[in-house]
C-alpha cells in the first residue's frame, strides 16, 4: 500500500471509486441500449438515466464496502489498491456519507425512470438499493458469507442489462436476459480476482468471501467456468435464431479474457493479480461492445 503521507484527499478517493472496475456498470447499459436499437425502440433519455444509475450504485456499492471493511478490520492487512476509510487520510464517516450520497442518486433517478416508464420498476430499484447496502453492510452482511458473486450477477448482469432494455423499450426479451447473463458472468469474474487475490487477508480477517469458503483452486477454476460460460452466449444466440453470425464477433474478446485467466492460475502475487483484475474488466467492456456492433451489423 502507498504510505500514507505519499497520498492526496483526491488521489485516495479516487482509488476508493475503483475506476478500473466501472466496466461493470458500464457494460450491461451498453448490452440493453443495443438490444433496443436492434430491436428498433429505443429512449436516449431513458438509456442515459439507466447508465446514471448503474454507475451511481457502483459507485454506492464501492464506498460501502470500503466503510464497511474498515470497520470490520478486514483491510487492516490489505495488499490490494488503498482503500479510503482506512488510508488515513479521509475520515470514515465521509466514506459512508459518500455511499449514502450515491445509493440517493441512484434512487431518485431510478423513481424518475420508474413513473416514465413503469411503477413495478420501483419495487426491482429498491431490491437493488437494499441488495447494495446489505451486501457489506448491516448485522449479517452477505458479503462476507460467500454470496458477493451471487449479487454482482443479479445486479450487475441480469438486472441491469435487461433492466436496460426495459425502459427503453418496453419489453422483457429472451435476448435481454441471455445477454444479462454474459455480461454478468464477466462481471462476476471481475469479483473473483479481487477475492483471489484477498483471499490470505480475507480469511485472517473473518471475511468469509466464497473464495475463502471453497479454495483457491476451485475458485480459479470457477473462473475459468464463467468466463467460458460468458462467451458461450453467443453462441447460443446464434444457433437459437436470436442473432445472425455476425454475433459471433464476440469472440474476438476471448484473448482479452484469457489472459486473466491464465494469471490467475499461474501466480498468487497480488500486483499480477490487480493487473488481472483491470484485464477482465477491460474484456467485460470489449465484450459488450463487440455484442453491440455484432448485433447492429
Amino acid at each position: 500500500m502507498v504510505a500514507a503521507q505519499a497520498l492526496t484527499p483526491g488521489r485516495v478517493w479516487w482509488s476508493a471509486v475503483r475506476p478500473a472496475t466501472l466496466a461493470a456498470s458500464v457494460s450491461p447499459v451498453l448490452a440493453g441500449t443495443a438490444i433496443a436499437l436492434h430491436q428498433g425502440a429505443i429512449r436516449p433519455l431513458a438509456g442515459l438515466g439507466a447508465l446514471v444509475v448503474a454507475i451511481a450504485m457502483q459507485f454506492g456499492v464501492n464506498f460501502a464496502n470500503d466503510y464497511s471493511d474498515h470497520v470490520r478490520g478486514a483491510d487492516k492487512q490489505r495488499v490490494g489498491p488503498v482503500r479510503a476509510a482506512s488510508s488515513g487520510v479521509v475520515a470514515p464517516q465521509q466514506v459512508r456519507l459518500a455511499a449514502i450520497a450515491s445509493f440517493a442518486v441512484a434512487g431518485v433517478v431510478g423513481v424518475v425512470l420508474s413513473v416514465a416508464t413503469d411503477w413495478r420498476l420501483l419495487i426491482a430499484g429498491a431490491a437493488c438499493l437494499l441488495a447494495g447496502w446489505l451486501y457489506t453492510g448491516g448485522p449479517r452482511p452477505y458479503g462476507y458469507l460467500g454470496l458477493g458473486e451471487l449479487f454482482v450477477f443479479v445486479f450487475f448482469g441480469l438486472v441491469a442489462t435487461v433492466g436496460t432494455a426495459y425502459v427503453e423499450t418496453g419489453h422483457i426479451t429472451i435476448l435481454s436476459v441471455l445477454m444479462g447473463c454474459g455480461v454478468g458472468f464477466l462481471a462476476t469474474a471481475i469479483l473473483v480476482l479481487n477475492n483471489l487475490r484477498d483471499i490470505e487477508t480475507d480469511e485472517a480477517a473473518g471475511k468469509r468471501t466464497l473464495a475463502t469458503r471453497i479454495g483457491r483452486r476451485p475458485t480459479q477454476v470457477f473462473l475459468l467456468l464463467l468466463v467460458c460460460g460468458a462467451f458461450a452466449v453467443p453462441i447460443v444466440l446464434f444457433v437459437s435464431n436470436l442473432a445472425s453470425v455476425t454475433v459471433m464477433a464476440m469472440h474476438f474478446g476471448i484473448p482479452i479474457a484469457s489472459f486473466p485467466v491464465r494469471t490467475a492460475f499461474a501466480s498468487t502475487a497480488p500486483p499480477q493479480l490487480v493487473q488481472a483484475l483491470k484485464r477482465m474488466a477491460a474484456a467485460e467492456l470489449a465484450y459488450a461492445l463487440l455484442f453491440t456492433i455484432g448485433i447492429l451489423l
